[in-house]
C-alpha cells in the first residue's frame, strides 16, 4: 500500500493543520478520522471560514433560532457558535495536545478583525476570548499589524497562546518572532512558567504570488531582456519568501539566547505556512506544500489542498534546498521595478479588509 503523504509530513518535522472548521466535521467523527488516518495535528479558523460554515449549511439553524428567541443579537450568536465549535474541536485534539506535551493539538480563533488597528481593543478582546474558551490548546489569532505587535508581545507575556496572523513580509515576520521571544524572556524573568506556552507565526504564502505574478506578466507580454528575467521569477516569489523567513527563524531561535528559555521548557514560535491553497491554475495544486516541508514548521491547508496532497503529494525536506536561488529571486524583483515591501504592506492592508468583509457579511446573514 502507498504510504499516506499527509502522514509522512510528520517524519520531516512538519505538523499538518486544517484551515477549516464546521460543526458537522466535529460532531460527525470526520475530525477524529483526519487525526487518526491523516495525522492531522491542529486546526485554524477565520471569519471567512465561519461565514461559509454558517451561511452555506443548516448545521446551525436550530441554535440560531433558539438564541434569537432569547433576544441575542447577531454578534452574540456568532460568538456563541464560534466559541462552541472551537471548544469542541479543541476537546477532540486534547489527547494529541497531551501526548505532544503541548506542541500540537491546537485550534485557533481570531479576534474581531475590526480591531486590527487597535492595540488596546485587541488586548481586551484576546483576553476575553482566552477566558471564554477556557482550553489550554487554543490559540488566539492576532494580526501582525503595527498596532497588533505590542498586543502580541503583551498577550504572550501574560501566558496566552497566540497565532500571529497576516504575515507577508520578512521584516514584519522578524518583528513578530522577536516580539514572541521578548515576551518569553520577560515572563521567565518574572519567575513565571513558559512551559506549554504556544505561539505560531502564520506566514501567508500564495497571496504573494497572486500579487507579484501579474506585475511580472506585464514584462513577459512586452518581450525583451526583462521578459526573460520575469519568466524566471514568475511563481517563485512566495516560496522564496518562505524559505528566507525560515532562515530568520533559525537565526532567532537557533542561538544560545533561546537555549536558556528552552531549558525552562519554552517552545519555539513555529512558522506556520498559511494561504497554501493554489490560486493559479497554471501551478500544481500542491505547490505550496511541497516546497516548504521542514522541521519545526506547520502547514495549515484548506480541505481541497489537503485532499490533493493525500492523493499525489511527494514529501521531501525541501525547505532549505536551493537557498541561493531563493535569494536570487528576491534580489531580481527590484530590477523589475517591484518593491516587495510595498507589495507585502498592500497584502497586509487587503488581508485585514478580507477578514472584515466576511465578518460583516456574517453579521448581516445572522441578523
Amino acid at each position: 500500500m502507498k504510504i499516506n503523504p499527509l502522514w509522512q509530513l510528520g517524519t520531516f518535522g512538519q505538523s499538518l493543520w486544517l484551515d477549516y472548521i464546521r460543526r458537522d466535521l466535529i460532531t460527525g467523527g470526520g475530525l477524529r478520522k483526519l487525526i487518526e488516518e491523516d495525522g492531522l495535528r491542529g486546526m485554524t479558523s477565520n471569519p471567512s471560514i465561519f461565514e461559509k460554515a454558517i451561511a452555506e449549511s443548516h448545521e446551525y439553524d436550530t441554535e440560531i433560532k433558539g438564541m434569537a428567541g432569547k433576544g441575542k443579537d447577531a454578534r452574540e450568536i456568532y460568538e456563541a457558535i464560534s466559541q462552541k465549535d472551537v471548544q469542541s474541536a479543541a476537546d477532540v485534539f486534547r489527547p494529541l495536545y497531551d501526548q505532544t506535551d503541548g506542541k500540537d493539538g491546537y485550534v485557533s480563533l481570531e479576534v474581531n478583525p475590526h480591531l486590527a488597528r487597535d492595540t488596546q481593543g485587541t488586548l481586551q478582546e484576546a483576553r476575553r476570548l482566552w477566558g471564554a474558551l477556557d482550553r489550554p490548546n487554543v490559540l488566539i489569532k492576532v494580526p501582525a499589524t503595527t498596532e497588533g505587535l505590542p498586543a502580541i508581545q503583551q498577550l504572550i507575556s501574560e501566558g496566552i497562546n497566540v497565532n500571529v496572523t497576516l504575515l507577508f513580509g520578512l521584516p514584519r515576520y522578524r518583528q513578530a518572532a522577536e516580539a514572541c521571544f521578548d515576551a518569553l524572556e520577560s515572563r521567565a524573568a518574572q519567575g513565571k512558567s513558559v512551559k506549554r506556552l504556544a505561539s505560531v507565526a502564520s506566514f501567508f504564502i500564495s497571496r504573494i504570488d497572486a500579487m507579484v505574478d501579474p506585475l511580472l506578466e506585464r514584462f513577459i507580454a512586452e518581450g525583451g531582456h526583462f521578459s526573460e528575467l520575469a519568466k524566471k521569477v514568475r511563481g517563485q516569489a512566495a516560496i522564496a519568501s518562505g524559505k528566507m523567513a525560515y532562515q530568520i527563524f533559525k537565526e532567532i531561535y537557533g542561538g544560545n539566547r533561546f537555549k536558556k528559555l528552552a531549558a525552562q521548557g519554552a517552545q519555539v514560535q513555529r512558522l506556520l505556512w498559511a494561504s497554501t491553497g493554489t490560486k493559479n491554475a497554471d501551478y500544481s495544486d500542491v505547490k505550496y506544500i511541497e516546497a516548504l516541508i521542514g522541521p519545526e514548521t506547520v502547514n495549515t491547508a484548506p480541505v481541497d489542498t489537503l485532499n490533493a496532497y493525500r492523493d499525489h503529494g511527494m514529501p521531501e525536506a525541501r525547505l532549505e534546498q536551493d537557498l541561493p536561488n531563493a535569494q536570487w529571486v528576491l534580489d531580481r524583483l527590484p530590477e523589475l521595478g517591484i518593491n516587495l515591501g510595498q507589495v507585502t504592506q498592500q497584502l497586509e492592508d487587503e488581508g485585514v479588509e478580507k477578514f472584515d468583509k466576511p465578518f460583516d457579511k456574517l453579521m448581516e446573514i445572522l441578523a
